[in-house]
């Protein structure tokens, strides 16, 4: 490749029809970009709505080389509707694509934080998604194999569709739905899990929720769209899903279930069953995230390793960033390196999310205490052990 790589920032809207052909050329050419998030759409519905929304383009001897939509939140940079992408990189030909380093010395930010970065990186941690391959055969296949593979689990989950039915009456899914109330029911379902476990509410800032309603009011080529898939047992709603899709690939994003229901696992059976109607119309690659639940080693057979990273402006102070994780280190310093790693993650999602810096640093405060409230119960819960003497 010759020539000095060069950038020129700007707005999603701003985007061409050349830009939109380049970039879905760019994308059906580099299979690492299969992921819904790397569709155009995405980024011309997130462009409008999140905050300091921008792209940048990359050129080459005067030609377009690669795109890489971002947000600003105070002096750092991140993904596009971040922390709500699961994928994010430049959208560029394979053989082309700028390093995390390079992107980082090019936009000429203090600070280039990402989660999940796909293309060349030096700094970061590796993570991996999870993902099944459904077989050209379809769910049938698939389950067989499963059902053969983790006989006990999948056994389970058949007595918990059984009970299920015994104590609200039959269950119904349905798929492809669209509607802007479901939409609220799960958000607001969605938050009420926040506040039970402690975490931060990524929909109290107000455009996180737009997003998805934009979202789900676009219908791009490649089948690009998202879609909700609801199960309602004996009339009541029991779990809901909020999904992207484009092509083959459709990745499962936002689940949530009634707890009081948790014993029969309704979100779970809600996702097979999703599967099952979704590979019925085509698709063959349905993306569970990231790992960490339990449950989705007994779905998945593939996974994708991707990049966690802040890339610093060398000799230049942090500010506000350094402050907060400060804070949210030293409620996590007696536990280890484990739940440095989820606060360091919980400090990324509050900076996405709050656009100012007082939201954010009270964000920081808040997840801070809980940290520190949790640490306090598990010292008492083992101080209250009984000890055993010889």
């Amino acid at each position: 490749m010759s020539g000095s790589l060069k950038v020129e920032i700007i707005k999603a809207d701003e985007l061409t029809s050349a830009d939109i052909d380049l970039w879905r050329a760019m994308v059906e050419g580099n299979p690492d970009l299969a992921s819904p998030y790397f569709r155009p759409e995405f980024t011309q519905v997130a462009g409008a709505i999140s905050p300091q929304a921008a792209v940048a383009v990359f050129q080459r001897a005067g030609s377009v080389v690669g795109f890489f939509p971002h947000q600003r939140r105070g002096g750092t940079i991140q993904p596009l509707a971040a922390p709500m992408n699961d994928y994010h990189g430049v959208i560029a030909h394979a053989c082309q694509t700028p390093s995390l380093e390079q992107v980082a010395v090019l936009l000429d930010a203090p600070r280039l934080r990402v989660g999940a970065w796909v293309g060349p990186a030096v700094q970061g941690e590796d993570r991996e998604t999870l993902m099944v391959s459904m077989p050209e055969a379809g769910y049938g296949d698939w389950y067989a194999e499963r059902r053969q593979t983790w006989a006990k689990y999948y056994k389970d989950k058949e007595r918990a569709r059984r009970s299920l039915a015994s104590e609200l009456g039959e269950a119904r899914v349905e798929r492809n739905l669209r509607d802007p109330a479901l939409l609220d029911q799960l958000i607001s379902l969605k938050r009420d899990q926040y506040r039970r476990t402690g975490r931060h509410d990524i929909f109290d800032c107000g455009w996180t929720a737009d997003l998805l309603h934009g979202l789900l009011q676009t219908h791009g080529e490649d089948d690009f769209g998202a879609s909700m898939a609801a199960m309602w047992a004996g009339g009541k709603l029991v779990a809901v899903e909020y999904s992207l899709h484009a092509g083959d690939r459709y990745h499962f994003w936002f689940p949530v279930y009634e707890p009081s229901l948790a014993r029969c696992s309704p979100g779970i059976l809600l996702s097979m069953d999703t599967m099952r109607l979704a590979s019925d119309a085509g698709y063959r690659v349905f993306d569970f995230g990231f790992g960490g639940e339990g449950y989705k080693k007994y779905f998945c057979d593939r996974s994708q390793t991707v990049r966690e990273a802040l890339v610093m402006r060398p000799g230049l102070a942090t500010g506000l960033s350094n402050a907060a994780v400060g804070i949210l280190n030293t409620a996590g310093k007696s536990r280890g390196d484990r739940l440095r790693t989820s606060m360091r993650r919980r400090w990324a999602a509050i900076e996405a999310c709050e656009t100012t810096p007082v939201s954010r640093f009270r964000g920081a405060l808040g997840a801070a205490q809980v940290a520190l409230n949790k640490g306090a119960e598990r010292t008492a819960e083992r101080l209250a052990e009984p000890r055993v003497t010889g």
